[in-house]
């Protein structure tokens, strides 16, 4: 990073203090002004920050705590029940939205290739919105929010098998191997998993548990050395991640851990917005503008629509279906990381990246300004609808 590393974060976050206090102030979500930090310091913007290049990698840690302290807090057996119930809404809605992603990408002239990367980028929701806008009394212990983790961990997998797709072969052959691997790696995962923590972590928990720095240590060492493991059998880091806090969260110091971890969670999120809207290319947006103003409409109205109307038919209640709807009303972080694959692979042009980009930003930001304003959430404007 230019300048070294503490000038980096001295700038990054001093002014997300200073924008932010300004967002409170004019009554605006706190999401947009780090996203508003990164496009005015990077290097697209005033260029003070040059190089985004590392704190978009560290920022990838605050996902995957998310993920983790998901897992704390949600039981094996509720995990099981939400995912059936989850399963056909995930799949029958990830393709109608990959549809209308290739459907749009062929009206405006996209190849083939690029068209069916914007239908894979048009799947998902995104699991930070949808995670840190849901208030925590609602995430961990209400239908809704079991419904909404369920869906979010269902979209990621489907998420991991498209960037299989684009990784193996450059998108013109798939490696079925690399798939059958990473499928079959989850369950043995999941159960080498229960296995360590049962038979080791515990009973280093139990004799040292007085020991509070060495507990809040090895709680990082095993959320990230799963996630790590994870990654190298083909699967993510936040599955890893939500593998490693649901195999601790029978455990009775899973909410002491999961407490203690929360700021750092957030240190690392802070970074993610920021390293989203340094990345934007200011410069070449007025190319894609238009038709990326018409395909983040088209997702904000699609979206809270079709996942309504498939919840309706699961016999959800109205309102929980709505409420639902709009907080998965966006694209996905995965949409990011898809359209850096597909342009390292050479398979999209830097038109079609930018304008998913530009998509998804746009989708982050409305999405979050709709349930801000609407639903109860932890950083609410308004004192009514402020929930944690």
């Amino acid at each position: 990073m230019e300048g070294g590393v503490f000038e980096s974060f001295f700038l990054i976050f001093c002014g997300a203090a200073v924008v932010a206090s300004v967002a409170l102030y004019t009554r605006q979500p706190l999401l947009v002004a780090y996203i508003a930090v990164g496009a005015i310091l990077g290097p697209f913007g005033l260029e003070i920050i040059k190089d985004v290049h590392y704190v978009a990698e560290m920022s990838h840690i605050g996902i995957i705590f998310l993920l983790f302290l998901l897992g704390l807090d949600m039981q094996p057996s509720a995990l099981l029940n939400v995912l059936k119930k989850a399963t056909s809404i995930a799949l029958i809605s990830s393709a109608i939205f990959g549809a209308l992603g290739y459907g749009f990408g062929v009206i405006i002239g996209f190849s083939h290739m690029e068209s069916l990367v914007l239908a894979m980028a048009s799947m998902f929701s995104s699991t930070i919105i949808g995670i840190k806008l849901l208030p925590t009394t609602v995430l961990h212990h209400k239908h809704s929010g079991d419904l909404m983790v369920g869906l979010l961990l269902f979209q990621d997998f489907i998420a991991i098998l498209c960037l299989l797709v684009l990784l193996s072969g450059g998108g013109d052959t798939v490696e079925p191997m690399k798939l059958i691997k990473a499928i079959a790696a989850l369950p043995l995962l999941a159960a080498g998993a229960f296995l360590f923590v049962r038979f080791v972590l515990l009973k280093l928990i139990q004799k040292f548990d007085r020991f509070h720095e060495y507990i809040f240590l090895l709680a990082i060492g095993w959320c990230l050395g799963l996630a790590h493991l994870s990654e190298s059998v083909n699967l993510s880091a936040e599955i890893g991640a939500f593998i490693a806090g649901i195999s601790l969260a029978t455990s009775p110091i899973s909410q002491y851990i999961a407490l203690n971890l929360r700021p750092l969670r957030d240190f690392f999120l802070v970074l993610f917005f920021f390293a989203l809207g340094a990345q934007l290319n200011i410069p070449l947006l007025p190319s894609v503008l238009l038709p990326a103003l018409i395909f983040a409409a088209v997702i904000l109205a699609a979206k809270p629509t079709v996942f309504f109307l498939l919840l309706k038919q699961q016999s959800e209640k109205t309102s929980l279906a709505w409420d639902l709807g709009f907080r998965l009303g966006q694209i996905s972080e995965f949409s990011i990381l898809i359209v850096f694959v597909a342009a390292t692979n050479n398979l999209i042009g830097e038109q079609a990246s930018l304008l998913i980009q530009t998509t998804a930003i746009l989708t982050f930001i409305v999405s979050s300004y709709i349930v801000i304003f609407n639903f109860p959430n932890p950083i609410a404007v308004s004192d009514k609808l402020r929930r944690d």
